[in-house]
């Protein structure tokens, strides 16, 4: 070992080590160096085999699993991710199973419930092991409840069956009170999230349900503004938009072939906006734009729904995405997936995973009140900085955070819900 003393190009002093040679050039202690990578490998084998078996855990839950992660799987995570351990109850099929019997469960715009909780059971997070736990995942189906009537989710029975989870998982083991639900995850998918009501005055006057508002609520509702429904510790996620049928459709239409489609918007406009229980349906924001540019021949509106409207979005410029009886709307995700760029009309809106999608680079946001001048604002945007957007749109990153895969894949939307579930835990 030698040390060096500081002159004009160094600060301070600075020990440089070498192995002392014998007058012959062969190493001194020749046995030690020669066998020292041999004790060393035996050394560290034996630690790592201890601190496994330290480290094991009983499996307990409410159904039987088998199967552990492997260390290859934890490997591959970000360190972000390490340390988060995820518990997914095994709850009877009546919560959520059976009501896969219906196609459309797994694949409507509410889907996120069941995607996310797909996605968990393969997670890398995934404990089996509830008492090393971080979190708990409540796999309750709420939006798979649909009517007769109209054919739209019914969350009549939403409360009353997330009221059965939480008695049984609370009953049968011990960690809903061990810090009374706030670890507990549950995801609300519908228009008013956890307050489970599409109309907003029902949904305020009920509010979240008791049980629920210690808990952590993923729900796509969400506002920059105070709000009861949101009342709750919350992740705002993506609505579930089909990574099968986005795929399908840029598989025929690259998200790079030609857009003939200037502005487009498809879905309800009403003429004469539905007054339900004292409120006018998207607060009369789509009917303006249906009566200012129904007749502008760069407006491609249309009313009726059509099952490959997505063919159409590939080719539009522009997609308006309005709020409807919420702020939020698949058209963010299905604009953003095909390279559409969203014109977002929904005052106050929270938009989902804003560390990870750079919202105010790949989107517009028009105030409700400015709707009369949607023409004039999308008219200046394609002559000044049209491309720059449309490029930033083009970041496959971006359409990755906002899509649901049946494994987590990195960067995806139940990946990013790991991420925010992470942060957490380092406050």
């Amino acid at each position: 070992m030698e040390v060096f003393g500081s002159n004009k190009k160094r600060k301070g002093f600075y020990v440089r080590m070498k192995l002392l040679r014998s007058r012959h050039g062969k190493a001194e202690n020749y046995f030690f160096f020669r066998y020292f990578k041999w004790i060393l490998w035996v050394s560290l084998s034996f630690y790592f085999f201890a601190t496994s078996i330290g480290n094991h855990r009983p499996a307990t839950q409410l159904g039987s699993i088998s199967g552990v992660l492997s260390h290859a799987a934890v490997r591959l995570q970000p360190r972000s991710l390490m340390q988060l351990r995820v518990y997914v109850y095994e709850l009877p099929s009546k919560y959520n199973s059976d009501w896969i019997s219906n196609e459309r469960c797994g694949n409507h715009l509410f889907a996120s419930e069941v995607a996310i909780h797909k996605a968990l059971l393969h997670s890398q997070v995934r404990t089996f092991d509830p008492s090393v736990a971080n979190f708990f995942f409540v796999p309750v189906y709420v939006s798979c409840n649909f009517s007769t009537v109209n054919g739209f989710p019914d969350m009549v029975h939403a409360r009353g069956l997330l009221s059965s989870a939480v008695e049984l998982i609370s009953s049968e083991l011990p960690f809903w009170y061990r810090n009374n639900g706030s670890d507990h995850i549950f995801v609300a998918s519908h228009d008013y999230g956890a307050c489970f009501h599409a109309m907003e005055g029902r949904a305020v006057a009920e509010g979240i349900p008791e049980f629920m508002k210690n808990s952590i609520v993923l729900q796509t509702f969400g506002v920059k503004y105070h709000h009861p429904c949101q009342d709750a510790e919350n992740i705002v996620i993506p609505p579930y938009v089909s990574p099968e049928k986005v795929q399908s459709i840029m598989s025929t239409l690259p998200i790079t072939s030609r857009r003939d489609i200037f502005v487009f918007f498809r879905g309800k406009m009403e003429v004469h906006p539905k007054n339900v229980s004292g409120q006018f349906y998207s607060k009369r924001v789509r009917t303006q734009i249906l009566r200012k540019y129904g007749n502008d021949r760069r407006f491609y509106l249309r009313r009726r729904r059509f099952s490959g409207y997505m063919s159409e979005i590939v080719r539009s410029v522009f997609c308006l995405c309005p709020l409807g009886w919420a702020p939020w709307s698949p058209r963010l995700v299905e604009s953003v997936a095909l390279g559409c760029v969203p014109v977002i009309i929904a005052d106050g809106i929270r938009l989902p995973f804003g560390d990870a999608v750079p919202w105010s680079e790949i989107s517009l946001t028009v105030a409700e009140k400015d709707v009369g001048k949607l023409g004039r604002i999308l008219d200046h945007v394609a002559a000044t900085n049209l491309s720059a957007i449309q490029r930033n749109l083009r970041d496959p990153k971006v359409q990755r955070a906002l899509l649901f895969n049946d494994d987590v894949e990195e960067g995806d939307a139940t990946w990013q819900i790991l991420i925010a579930l992470s942060e957490k835990l380092a406050r």
